[in-house]
């Protein structure tokens, strides 16, 4: 009886134990994204434009994407991502995935840091609905860099999301075609609770999100202070 009642007290410590360690980990990621998003965004005359980041409908942060086991061909990462909801509020952040096709890089590393800046619906829906193939869903392109740029400028926006990269401290340029992005659930339902969706999660205002993930929500608001027409 004391030797049953022993081993499920051990059981029951082991699960206890593994659900801190998902949750420091999702607490991890935020903080790093949130991280990442601000020193990329705010980088002195090579960040993300303050008129491109007022057009996004939604922003995805993975920290730290990595080659595949063994050096075989694949990345893999984890991050977050929110979106503008119609009230012009961003959502509460859900947690996400990458994988896929390897990155070309332009520059030696093996890790770099991704944002995404969605600024068309389209890329998006794939992603909530089932998952997001960049280059065959939606198009992907290199974002222009430099706080300032304005409209008047020769660049045009028409691609349905931008993409920004830092490998070792410095820009990188990579090929992101083929790389798939899915919601994490399982990040979701920890954080967020067992029955809970990253889909559900995208719909709900931010003031709703629990503090694990509030860095990166934080930080998103704080980058774009203006509501999208």
């Amino acid at each position: 009886m004391l030797i049953g009642a022993a081993a499920c007290f051990a059981m029951f410590t082991a699960v206890s134990m593994g659900a801190d360690t998902d949750l420091k980990d999702e607490r991890e990621r935020a903080d790093n994204a949130a991280q990442v998003l601000v020193e990329i965004a705010r980088a002195e005359d090579a960040g993300i434009p303050n008129a491109l980041l007022d057009r996004a409908k939604a922003i995805a942060v993975t920290p730290h994407v990595v080659r595949g086991a063994f050096g075989v061909g694949g990345r893999f990462g984890k991050g977050l991502v929110t979106q503008r909801l119609p009230s012009g509020e961003w959502s509460a952040p859900a947690f996400v995935n990458v994988g896929g096709a390897s990155f070309g890089f332009q520059i030696g590393g093996d890790a770099t840091d991704l944002i995404l800046v969605f600024i068309e619906e389209k890329g998006l829906e794939e992603l909530l609905n089932d998952k997001l193939t960049l280059g065959a869903d939606a198009s992907v392109a290199a974002g222009p860099l430099g706080r300032s740029l304005e409209a008047g400028t020769n660049v045009t926006l028409d691609s349905a999301i931008y993409s920004y990269s830092r490998s070792k401290g410095l820009f990188a340029g990579v090929a992101l075609d083929g790389t798939v992005w899915t919601l994490d659930d399982d990040a979701n339902r920890n954080v967020y609770g067992p029955s809970v969706t990253g889909k559900a999660i995208l719909d709900k205002a931010s003031s709703s999100a629990p503090v694990a993930v509030k860095p990166f929500g934080n930080a998103v608001k704080r980058l774009t202070p203006k509501v999208a027409r």
